[in-house]
């Protein structure tokens, strides 16, 4: 069976949720955990399509890839969650993570293990958010872990700061139909290994047989 990585449930309530970040910058007692039981259709199959991905699977941390994708409106996913209370800092052992249906990893062990792995803390394992996007990915962390603190005008004018420029825009199209053009390529070559396509000799002597 397919082990997929970024899903788990809580433990105390069962819900269903996308781990967006395994720890947060300065609290590795805590993540940042998306439950999809009451997105939109839309938006719920926009996002598990991402994770589900090559690109998803590949990326250490969900949340630096929803920074360059997009939902079907054209909000950038991490954006979005975040401008919609979405997203929920808990603590690491309420997390139990099910790569399979039959697996179940608490977070906070599976930390410690990826930790050993790095050959580092576990209070050092925020710092591997990497790619262009790391700086924005923190800073949507650090926004998100104390939104609760923040007044609600103060968060409205956080969430204008916080849009997209053109260039971040473009750039994620560019990344979307990069992996558009990958998967295609994929699922072709699996189609052509269980009915290969005809060669243009049988069809040039079909012609000739006319």
């Amino acid at each position: 069976m397919k082990s997929i990585k970024h899903i788990g449930r809580m433990k105390n309530t069962g819900a269903k949720v996308v781990v967006v970040f395994r720890t947060l910058p300065g609290d590795s007692g805590s993540a940042l955990v998306l439950g999809t039981a009451t997105l939109s259709d839309s938006y719920h199959d926009a996002l598990m399509t991402v994770l589900e991905s090559d690109q998803g699977q590949d990326t250490n941390e969900f949340g630096e890839i929803m920074y360059t994708r997009m939902f079907p409106d054209g909000r950038p996913m991490l954006v979005a969650m975040q401008q919609d209370n979405r997203l929920q800092k808990v603590a690491t052992d309420n997390v139990i993570m099910t790569p399979t249906p039959n697996d179940n990893v608490p977070l906070d062990e599976l930390n410690v293990l990826i930790a050993g792995q790095k050959n580092m803390p576990v209070d050092e394992l925020a710092s591997l958010v990497s790619g262009a996007t790391a700086s924005k990915a923190k800073a949507e962390v650090k926004t998100v872990a104390e939104v609760k603190e923040t007044p609600a005008p103060a968060r409205a004018q956080a969430s204008q700061t916080e849009a997209l420029s053109d260039l971040d825009i473009a750039k994620s199209y560019r990344s979307q139909a990069d992996g558009l053009y990958k998967e295609a390529a994929r699922l072709r070559k699996q189609a052509d290994d269980l009915d290969p396509p005809k060669k243009k000799a049988t069809k040039a002597s079909e012609e000739a047989s006319a």
